[in-house]
């Protein structure tokens, strides 16, 4: 029939071109198609990694977050709070020669220390931490491709959270901690509050935290907690006073020991 003739040259047609398409279409090599793989990626960890990062703050708990005015005085500060026994320690994007102080401390202390990066604002910010040889990354706020590109890589990253909703956004986004920046109202209060409601959550207060409460932070639910100025006080830094900020360092991380919350 004329209906069964139209049907059959239509069939020819597509298969027609076809044939034409495929001829025209390079084929993709085997070795180009194995390049294109996430396990050839620089910046890729191991899962067993991010969790040794993780395992690192359970045990150690309190962390020192350093920000100076110039590149000098960064490692004598941080070697200042080492020695008081600090053994969690960040450098900032906001201090001059950050990467540097970065890698010479993952130079000189190899595993004996944990060392990040803070003030992460984008995947490049990332990245250049990563190649400095930061173990894990701080934001002062929830950056969610940053999260989702650190996810991926397998690198623990802590964003800035304020609210609850905020706290729980970045866990989702997959930040394995969350570290409350600026300080709330309530301190340790509101930690108790948010992480008795929320127990999957994994909160780090820094701003707020101070010589004299940080074990209480600890103790109201809070997974670990990060010590700035308090630590490092602006003036005490300016005057190059390393032994201030040693006794500090020993203060608070005795404070958290006579707790019973570190070994």
């Amino acid at each position: 029939s004329l209906l069964s003739k139209k049907m059959a040259l239509s069939r020819t047609a597509i298969k027609s071109i076809a044939r034409s398409a495929g001829a025209s279409t390079p084929s993709v090599s085997v070795a180009a198609r194995s390049q294109h793989t996430m396990a050839n990626d620089k910046y890729m960890r191991t899962p067993e990694h991010f969790q040794y990062v993780l395992d690192k703050f359970a045990e150690h708990k309190a962390c020192a977050v350093l920000r100076t005015p110039t590149a000098e005085a960064a490692p004598k500060a941080m070697t200042a709070a080492v020695d008081g026994g600090f053994k969690l320690v960040e450098f900032t994007l906001t201090t001059p020669g950050c990467l540097d102080s970065i890698a010479d401390f993952r130079a000189k202390h190899g595993d004996s220390l944990m060392t990040g990066c803070g003030t992460v604002m984008d995947i490049e910010d990332a990245k250049a931490a990563m190649d400095a040889g930061s173990e894990f990354l701080v934001a002062p706020c929830l950056v969610p491709e940053v999260v989702t590109w650190c996810r991926m890589h397998n690198i623990p990253i802590f964003p800035g959270c304020q609210t609850p909703s905020e706290a729980y956004a970045a866990y989702k986004a997959g930040a394995p901690v969350q570290k409350i920046f600026p300080g709330v109202a309530g301190g340790p209060m509101w930690v108790k509050a948010v992480s008795a409601a929320m127990p999957m959550l994994r909160l780090n207060p820094t701003s707020g935290v101070d010589l004299d409460n940080a074990a209480e932070f600890l103790q109201n639910g809070a997974a670990s907690v990060g010590l700035v100025a308090p630590l490092f006080p602006p003036n005490v830094v300016a005057d190059e006073d390393w032994d201030q900020i040693q006794a500090n360092a020993a203060k608070v991380i005795g404070s958290i020991r006579d707790a019973g919350l570190i070994a």
